[in-house]
């Protein structure tokens, strides 16, 4: 088969130079092009190209990037299919502009051992919209006690480890979890968070959790695990990550680290950019994640951290909970919030329009960043590279309604919001997935 993408701006991001790179990627290619593309391979690149045995894709106004990858993804699969499965979630990712998942272990059974990621692998092939890149838990059970058996999932296509939804709280596991990872070149994501200070709260420790009369999850709790975990990567040499990065000192941390030439990298959500704990004040349990939503200082040093290059990479954490999980008191609902519909119309009017990022350096966030954590040979556009490309019109603005989602659930404190940016054309692997927004088998 044969695409021919015709007159898109392409915008191909570069890497920086070293992790000490101070700023986001300059684009490499930024220029009104053609993509020309041959069973899964981009074959050609450049202005009027004609192929009258190639199926047209009509990209005029809108920008032509490499395929969104989303490095924290929740899909439920396999346990709790009635939240989200490897098809509906992919197939959401496609909606949303993505051509990589990356989904998280804390599934039931935890994907703990390679016969559940073999399974994954299994059901990917199958039912996959998206290319699906497993991440194994760091430890058994997600107990913290007894790491994984990390070589076996090197093999069977693992490409981080990571316990999230809980920290790691035994520093010495951690250490020998990165030592371990290291000998295999996987990076650890670590969910940053010192349960001790955080047990039995719902929301931002503040001035709104006092008025709320809802316990409170202080920002330190984040900052202290986040300063353990830099330490050990310190100390081993090993790759930490920082996951969903929500508070202004944990910028300050990684942005030291990385100037020590500390192996760490971080990501945020685009709820971490976007909200503040005031939209806790009606008591939506949509607007309930973990880390909580913090303080307006606060969202403004993630985006600083976004623009100077301390966070690499934007992820959804996208979390599926059905309605009626959700539909209880604030205190009793369950974290998390879906992401993956919604974070190219938030990066875009959020970071692009308000000029946080410039548009190559949103993209990069959103591609070259998650290919280069996780070792990925995705995130740019070129001749020879494996053809994943997603096409987004980012003047499109519209009204988010999550009835039309293709996830499963409907947890979005972003219902009813008018964004821009919209995914229009999705190529996974030379195979069209989405032509003029609609899903396509």
């Amino acid at each position: 088969m044969k695409i021919l993408i015709k007159g898109g701006r392409v915008v191909n991001p570069q890497a920086p130079a070293s992790r000490l790179e101070p700023k986001s990627a300059e684009p490499a290619l930024d220029a009104i092009m053609d993509v020309l593309i041959e069973d899964s391979t981009i074959i050609k690149i450049g202005k009027n190209i004609s192929d009258a045995n190639a199926r047209r894709v009509d990209a005029d106004g809108m920008v032509v990037a490499p395929g969104f990858i989303d490095m924290h993804t929740h899909l439920r699969e396999p346990g709790r299919e009635d939240e989200e499965t490897i098809e509906s979630g992919s197939r959401s990712g496609v909606k949303g502009g993505y051509c990589a998942l990356a989904p998280m272990a804390n599934t039931e059974p935890v994907a703990d051992n390679v016969e559940v990621i073999n399974f994954l692998n299994a059901q990917a092939e199958k039912y996959a919209w998206t290319h699906i890149y497993p991440v194994g838990s760091v430890t058994r059970g997600l107990k913290g006690e007894t790491i994984t058996e990390i070589g076996e999932f090197k093999e069977a296509g693992v490409v981080a480890l990571s316990d999230d939804g809980r920290p790691v709280t035994n520093s010495r596991i951690f250490m020998l979890a990165l030592q371990y990872a290291g000998m295999f070149n996987l990076p650890v994501i670590s969910h940053c968070e010192d349960v001790h200070l955080t047990e039995g709260g719902c929301m931002n420790e503040g001035l709104n959790s006092t008025i709320l009369g809802l316990p409170g999850m202080p920002a330190a709790a984040e900052e202290v695990m986040v300063a353990r975990d830099i330490a050990l990567a310190r100390w081993t040499g090993g790759r930490v990550h920082v996951a969903h990065v929500s508070c202004a000192n944990t910028v300050e941390l990684v942005r030291r680290a990385k100037f020590e030439g500390v192996n760490v990298t971080a990501e945020t959500a685009p709820h971490y950019f976007s909200l503040t704990d005031d939209a806790v004040k009606t008591y939506d349990t949509n607007a309930k994640m973990n880390p909580p939503l913090r303080t307006a200082e606060d969202v403004e040093a993630v985006r600083q951290g976004l623009r100077d290059g301390t966070i690499d990479a934007i992820a959804t954490d996208h979390a599926p909970h059905t309605h009626v999980e959700k539909q209880v008191a604030f205190i009793e609902a369950p974290f998390g919030v879906i992401g993956l519909e919604t974070c190219l119309p938030l990066v875009i009017t959020k970071l692009v329009d308000e000029g946080v990022l410039t548009l190559p350096e949103a993209i990069a966030k959103l591609t070259l960043g998650p290919a280069r954590i996780l070792g990925l040979s995705m995130g740019k556009i070129e001749t020879g590279a494996r053809a994943d490309i997603t096409v987004f019109d980012p003047a499109s603005e519209y009204k988010i309604d999550v009835n039309t989602f293709e996830c499963k659930c409907r947890n979005s404190p972003f219902n009813g919001w008018r964004l821009k940016g919209k995914a229009v054309h999705v190529i996974v692997a030379g195979q069209p997935r989405l032509l003029d927004g609609r899903l396509v088998g």
